[in-house]
């Protein structure tokens, strides 16, 4: 495992990366990897996580935030993230962490300094800076533990940055040390120790005036700015240049015109330097630059070494590529060439002879000798570059085609082609792709260009705007220059104004540049059929999308939009996040929903939004398998899908497919009922409402029901209607809400009734069982779970629907014999009908009411058999229940710490699917178990806890218990409290006819008067 804090946090196991939830969730874990072995109390995750205002909901939300990731280790890695008392503990080597690694790695670099160990330095330094991707835990809000941390380990890097200067100069690479220092002087001004490093590696390189220039800016810093006088070395550094040049002439000062005598060679004759200037507030992308210096150096030789770097229009490739051509000047002393190729603006691309042309003209090879012939003209360039080392940029490519001509043979050079393309040229290796900027990054952007002061001022809208240019750089830095352009304007005007404008693309412009220009020139190099593709997919509302899914959008065969994606994928329009799998940049996703726009009218949009939703809608049918898909399949009505030919049989009961696409799909429905699509929108929220509510996914179902709800409403489809009531009512019992169910759920019943349609109002009236006993009405609940057991028996439905709320019903009021045959029965039909589900359920059912019974090691077997073919499945639903009764068998069983575990994993499955009536239980159960093992304090700190939730959810049965197992512990101490909880706690169980209610009558009435 590879833990990484420098930079966005990460967590690495072999090749796969671990997924770390929220921004909160990481800060947490950035805090227990930094402490690691060590205890880290609730105390301080709330401090880092909340400084200034702790919501009211902080404690559950630590426990949420580790108990998610308590669980991801324990999948991947093994529980090495422990709870103790009072907090956790991460259990994780030095080695696996970055920021160890750093640390121990600068630290030795300097001790190595100390002792003259030169080569030592250079590895150790080399290693460290591999490892720094960023600040700690870029992109995150942090507290006071991680800010202090930030900030040691930023000085860190500044030190280690300086010792690196200092060796350079040391090992004669004075040109790498000057560009090394250039940067770290601009970014830090302030840092006295970085100027004198600079000017004295200037000196070291002949550049006595240059040196100079940089101690008189030095100084001008230091007093001006900071009211502080230079240090002696600074002082003395510039008397000793001041000696130096005295009786020169400033020409005389640098050393780059020596007197060579005789004739003048090639390699001798001109040491030009053509890059364009403006790379010294080059920003971000620190890893990747010393990554690609890191594989430069280590294969340079007597042969060329060219690097191409492609990526989208505006990521920042001339700047990225001319940033590394002024770092790797020194390496390369005979030349620094630089062409625009053209290949992606307005007008031809450059050919290969003329572009040979300009180049042999940078090398100062006279005009009259350069050949017309376009292969003399080849064959002189090589001989120029024979012998030479030289740095050549070659900017906007077009094709492979135009760069084959121009690189170097026999030449120990270093080439850096830029493309928005990929190329196709060979024995160059893999191209680099330059991704988009990191939050922090382009906030640093916009600050260069509107002004660090006024961008400081408003972070929060910094960081708004840069997200709303999806931090690609062109865009960041035209909204910068928008400010610079309107100094009355705050950052956040600007923010609101492209939230509430929405187009991006077009709101930001300076002079003539704009996003949807730069975007334009990759659109136009493509083919009729990819234009069409590009500007259908635009309208997938999703985080990404897959081939099938746009050859339904465009109505293309699917091997024919493959290639087509392939050459979209070639243009940087799109990225490949998966194998097969496509996302688009949000603002080329703009650019893409603004082109078809202009180009197809409303009734093609629709039809393009209807395949695609057709598509969407039988695949996850196709996925969705059920227990009741007979249920299922007369809900949805369906008629064969539109393109059969995309829909892949073999895939049938796909969880993980439906839990790639899950965010996609939730978009898919709110664009249905937006667009309104309405029969898709309630159909592909029904189709995913069993798979939400196996994994727990009960907000979803609200989301998705809402919006079906809606559509059903408006297309005036009465059914459907019902459905979207009755499904939503299941997230709602399942998230405490009994209220908002029970009034969807009479809904449903009243529709049904209505369209006498007698099968789904039966369906819906076993649910209503269900809620009648949460809410406190057990009896009712039996009653109504009896009569619709006799309307099964006239083969009205399945009883399989009916049983197990009955059962639950039964055991509420105590009838746990019956509740047990209802079970039995459940069970049987079950497996008779072979789903895998309601067996799983059936079994914890019967173990709860062992457990009642006393046989507590029979429910122990039955529930790690329900529990395991859950695992098997998929199907988590019901896990909590059954790991919260778990955690009763091993108390009864005087297994305290097991069954502590098995509560605790219960709190958390709970926490992560809102299901607030299950975390209640847990909670109570949790401070029975902790009272029998000797906690007390923390047991009235669980049932305090159960008692304030089951009372905001009004859930009558867990506040009764909660109230009684509180009277309990108050008896000793207070029993005149203790009683007042009992009366309290009796009047529950009396109102709901629980069982409880006789052991409580028993202690009023013992109690002394």
């Amino acid at each position: 495992m590879d833990i990484r804090l420098l930079g966005a946090p990460e967590v690495w196991l072999g090749l796969a990366s671990l997924p770390l939830g929220t921004p909160k969730q990481q800060t947490a874990l950035a805090v227990l990897v930094l402490h690691g072995g060590q205890l880290v109390t609730v105390d301080t995750l709330v401090d880092e996580l909340w400084p200034d205002d702790p919501p009211r909901s902080a404690l559950a939300n630590v426990r949420t935030y580790v108990g998610n990731l308590r669980r991801t280790f324990d999948r991947h890695q093994g529980p090495i993230l422990v709870r103790l008392s009072g907090g956790y503990r991460l259990d994780v080597a030095d080695e696996r962490v970055d920021v160890r690694r750093f640390e121990h790695l600068t630290g030795e670099a300097a001790s190595a300094w100390s002792d003259g160990q030169h080569k030592r330095v250079d590895e150790l330094l080399s290693h460290g800076e591999r490892l720094w991707r960023g600040p700690l835990v870029a992109g995150l809000r942090v507290g006071p533990v991680l800010t202090a941390r930030r900030a040691a380990l930023e000085e860190q890097r500044l030190a280690a940055t300086e010792l690196r200067a200092r060796l350079d100069v040391a090992l004669g690479r004075t040109r790498a040390a000057i560009a090394l220092l250039t940067d770290h002087v601009n970014s830090h001004p302030y840092r006295e120790q970085a100027h004198l490093l600079l000017a004295s590696a200037l000196k070291a390189d002949g550049d006595a005036g240059g040196a100079l220039a940089v101690i008189q800016r030095a100084e001008s810093i230091l007093i001006r700015q900071l009211g502080v006088e230079p240090g002696t070395e600074l002082l003395s550094l510039r008397r000793s240049l001041l000696g130096r040049t005295a009786g020169h002439s400033p020409s005389a000062v640098r050393k780059d015109s020596p007197d060579r005598g005789g004739a003048v060679t090639p390699s001798a004759r001109a040491h030009p330097n053509h890059l364009p200037r403006g790379t010294a507030g080059f920003i971000g992308r620190r890893e990747l630059v010393e990554r690609m210096l890191a594989e430069i150096a280590a294969s340079a030789g007597d042969a060329p070494t060219v690097r191409v770097i492609d990526g989208m229009a505006g990521s920042g490739k001339t700047l990225f590529a001319l940033h590394l051509a002024h770092l790797l000047s020194g390496r390369y002393p005979d030349g620094q060439l630089f062409i625009d190729l053209r290949g992606h603006t307005e007008g031809a691309p450059v050919e290969p002879g003329d572009a040979l042309t300009v180049l042999l003209r940078q090398l100062e090879v006279p005009a009259g000798r350069i050949p017309s012939d376009h292969e003399e003209r080849a064959e002189l360039w090589q001989r120029e570059l024979r012998g030479r080392r030289v740095v050549l940029v070659l900017d906007n490519a077009a094709d492979g085609q135009q760069v084959r001509p121009l690189l170097p043979v026999g030449s120990g050079s270093a080439v850096l082609v830029t493309s928005r393309r990929r190329l196709s040229v060979s024995d160059i290796g893999p191209p680099v792709s330059l991704p988009v900027m990191t939050s922090d990054e382009a906030v640093q952007l916009l600050a260069q260009t509107a002004g660090t002061e006024r961008i400081s001022r408003e972070p929060d809208a910094a960081t708004e705007v840069a997200r709303r240019c999806g931090h690609l750089p062109l865009a960041v830095r035209l909204a910068g220059g928008w400010l610079a352009h309107r100094p009355a304007w705050r950052v956040a005007d600007l923010a609101r104004r492209l939230e509430s404008g929405g187009n991006v693309l077009r709101q930001l412009a300076v002079e003539q540049q704009t996003v949807a220009g730069a975007f334009s020139a990759s659109y136009e190099h493509l083919t009729e059929p990819a234009r069409w593709l590009f500007r259908l997919v635009g309208l997938h509302p999703g985080d990404s999308f897959d081939a099938r899914m746009a050859a339904a959008l465009a109505d293309l065969p699917l091997d024919r939009t493959e290639r087509v994606l392939d050459d979209l994928l070639d243009q940087h329009l799109i990225e490949e996040v998966g194998p097969g799998r496509y996302r688009m940049h949000d603002l080329m996703r703009q650019y893409s929903v603004e082109l078809l726009r202009e180009s197809v009218d409303f009734a093609l949009r629709r039809e393009a939004g209807a395949r695609l939703l057709d598509h969407a809608l039988h695949r996850v049918a196709v996925r969705a398998t059920s227990p009741d898909q007979q249920v299922l399949n007369a809900h949805l009505r369906l008629a064969a899908p539109n393109r059969i030919d995309l829909i892949n049989d073999a895939d049938r009961s796909d969880i993980e497919w439906l839990e790639q696409e899950r965010s996609s799909l939730i978009a898919l429905i709110r664009f249905a009922q937006q667009e309104e699509h309405f029969r898709y929108a309630w159909r592909l929220a029904r189709a995913m409402w069993r798979f939400c509510y196996m994994r727990g996914y009960f907000t979803d179902i609200v989301t998705t029901h809402l919006a079906g709800l809606t559509a059903a409403e408006r297309s005036g489809d009465r059914v459907a209607q019902a459905l979207m009531h009755n499904y939503l009512a299941s997230a709602y019992t399942r998230t405490g809400s009994y209220l908002d169910s029970l009034r969807h759920l009479e809904m449903a019943v009243s529709i049904s009734r209505d369209l006498g349609d007698r099968r789904n109002e039966h369906r819906y009236r076993a649910n209503l069982v269900v809620v009648h006993w949460l809410s406190g009405s057990p009896e009712r609940s039996v009653r109504l779970g009896r009569q619709l057991l006799r309307e099964d028996s006239r083969g009205a439905v399945d009883p399989i629907l009916s049983l197990p709320n009955l059962g639950y019903a039964l055991t509420a009021v105590g009838r746990y014999a019956e509740a047990l045959q209802a079970h039995r029965q459940h069970l049987f039909l079950a497996r008779c009908q072979g789903s895998w589900y309601h067996i799983a359920n059936a079994l914890g059912h019967i173990a709860s009411v062992e457990n009642l019974l006393g046989d507590h090691r029979k429910a122990i077997r039955l529930l790690l058999a329900s529990i395991r073919l859950r695992g098997q499945t998929g199907h988590r639903f019901g896990e909590a229940e059954a790991r919260n009764d778990l955690g009763i068998a091993y108390r009864h069983l005087r297994r305290y710490d097991e069954a502590r575990v098995q509560h605790e994993l219960a709190l958390d499955l709970a926490r992560d699917s809102s299901e607030r009536h299950v975390q209640a239980a847990a909670l109570n159960d949790l401070g029975l178990t902790l009272t029998a093992a000797g906690d007390v304090e923390a047991a009235v700190r669980a049932h305090r806890e159960a008692l304030a939730l089951a009372s905001r959810i009004a859930h009558p049965y867990e506040q009764g218990r909660a109230l009684s197992a509180l009277a309990d512990h108050l008896a000793g101490t207070d029993a005149a409290e203790a009683d007042r909880y009992r009366q309290r706690a009796l009047a529950i169980f009396e109102r709901m006819g629980a069982p409880e209610r006789h052991d409580l009558r028993r202690q009023l009435a013992e109690t002394p008067a």
